[in-house]
């Protein structure tokens, strides 16, 4: 008879319950693995935060079943305009309005509370992923077979502990797990004071527009974003000699915001100073313990990038622990989420350090060499996602480390939705397949012109037969001729296999 007195066993303690915890623990969910949320708090924050994800994240929301519910809750974004102290355009940077090849729109804008609740809710659809909110967390002590994490359920004053496999802390830039781990931060050299307001429109201001206006003018420089609904936002340098309390006062700010609202026109919803930091850490894994998310990073806002960098961490780490968990791989896998992730993330944060120079009309030069030169017309910017760095992708086939593109299959669904998050191999025809690849025996799907006209297209003007995707979408490598495919089965076949798991509908 089991020990009642025994500390409940889980395979995964998440600590934090923000976008990044809720998502990875709905990944898990997915894959089957025993996982508990730990939040200190007890209900979503209420004021916004980050206000924009990208297409790359949706595709996460759809692979964990939520994004038709999360769909109501955004708008899309036409981009961001980098204007001069006279409002003349610097740099242009428009998104499409189109559907991209991950199969959402590139640009989304939303209210943070609203995409946690979302999230949160999702929970509620796997029973073995459990919530405890106002539970902080006060010490992780390593053994050989798991985790011992201890914490106070702020409710009562209780203490209590679980045991887990691994922890993985998405517990922001003050992370608990960061300092059990002992890791140091690399400074990327970023850190500058800025006034964040928050407005909700009172009457229509449709000259206030739908871009982000980036105001580089060297004697204020400032944002402006349009969010969901009626809010509006504004981040406002801070000069040096402003006293980061005094500034805030609405007095202040108000004066402050004159040039394009009054109190006549909207009411302040929250305005703080916030010091925006470009930090990373040096070691995101000891052993059973891990980070995610600002836990790991922080970059500057200017891309818009701070949380969907926490989702793709999510989604690169959600799968390699369900296979480890499982004894399908060795924890030598978890080895390979810092590798590849790190140098991703470094890369938008030094473009976003570079794109704060450009505000702060300190690097105009350098901001522009960033984008294309066009004849009597403003620098156009292109932003490429980065490539993942060196971990499980081969390195010297085509498209390694590449994101792979999300098809449409003949009765108009999403390719991802029929795949679910497995591997999955991506051919003209299955007849192309030598006959003894045990590929379904390890979990992988197979995806061909007869489910999605574009592939075929896809696979020859890239010059390869196939190509073997990773759960988070990632393209492990491709083959152009059957030696290159039976390398690439031979290397996902004995150690990845994916459990088994359906996306259910939006709860």
């Amino acid at each position: 008879m089991q020990d009642k007195s025994a500390p409940e066993e889980f395979d995964v303690v998440i600590v934090g319950r923000g976008p990044v915890g809720a998502t990875l623990a709905n990944l898990l969910g997915l894959c089957g693995v025993r996982t508990l949320v730990l939040e200190r708090e007890a209900r979503t924050y209420h004021l916004p935060r980050a206000v924009h994800f990208d297409d790359e994240c949706m595709r996460v929301f759809q692979t964990i079943g939520l994004a038709d519910a999360i769909l109501p809750h955004v708008i899309l974004s036409p981009g961001m305009l980098f204007l001069d102290a006279a409002g003349r355009m610097l740099l242009d940077w428009s998104r499409p309005q189109t559907l991209t090849p991950m199969g959402w729109h590139l640009s989304y804008r939303f209210h943070q509370p609203d995409l946690e609740d979302v999230l949160i809710a999702g929970l509620a659809r796997w029973p073995h992923v459990t919530l405890r909110s106002r539970c902080e967390v006060f010490a992780l002590d390593q053994e050989a077979a798991g985790v011992r994490v201890r914490y106070e359920d702020l409710s009562n004053g209780r203490l209590s502990e679980v045991r887990a496999g691994y922890v993985i802390g998405c517990d922001g830039a003050r992370s608990l797990v960061r300092r059990f781990i002992g890791s140091g931060m690399d400074d990327l050299g970023f850190h500058e004071r800025w006034l964040v307001i928050d407005v909700l429109l009172k009457r229509a201001r449709d000259d206030l527009g739908d871009y982000s206006l980036q105001h580089c003018d060297p004697r204020r420089p400032a944002t402006y974003v349009r969010g969901t609904g009626t809010r509006r936002r504004w981040e406002i340098t801070v000069l040096p000699d402003e006293d980061s309390n005094d500034v805030a006062q609405p007095a202040k700010v108000w004066e402050l915001l004159s040039r394009w609202v009054t109190p006549e026109d909207a009411e302040l919803e929250r305005a703080a100073v916030y010091t925006f930091h470009s930090v990373i850490a040096q070691q995101w894994r000891n052993d059973r313990l891990l980070l995610a998310g600002d836990s790991a990073h922080q970059t500057p806002p200017f891309l818009g990038q701070g949380m969907c960098a926490g989702i793709r961490d999510a989604a690169n780490l959600a799968w390699k622990l369900a296979g480890v968990i499982r004894g399908e791989a060795s924890s030598d896998l978890l080895d390979t989420y810092q590798s590849e992730r790190l140098p991703h993330v470094r890369e938008f944060i030094e473009l976003a350090i570079r794109l704060g120079g450009v505000i702060n009309a300190k690097a105009i030069e350098a901001g522009l060499a960033a984008g294309q030169a066009r004849e009597n017309a403003p620098v156009r910017l292109e932003v490429k996602k980065p490539l993942l760095g060196p971990g499980l992708a081969f390195g010297d086939l085509p498209l390694a480390g590449h994101l792979a593109p999300q098809f449409m299959l003949g009765d108009e669904c999403r390719s991802d939705d029929q795949t679910g998050y497995h591997h999955v191999l991506l051919v003209e025809t299955a007849a192309a397949l030598p006959s003894h690849l045990a590929l379904s025996q390890a979990g992988i799907e197979i995806l061909t012109s007869d489910d999605a006209e574009g592939i075929g297209p896809w696979l020859r003007e890239r010059g390869i037969i196939a190509a073997l995707v990773r759960p988070d979408r990632y393209i492990r490598g491709t083959a152009r001729n059957e030696t290159e495919l039976e390398r690439l089965a031979a290397a996902v076949i004995p150690q990845t296999q994916i459990p088994s798991a359906q996306t259910p509908s939006a709860a």
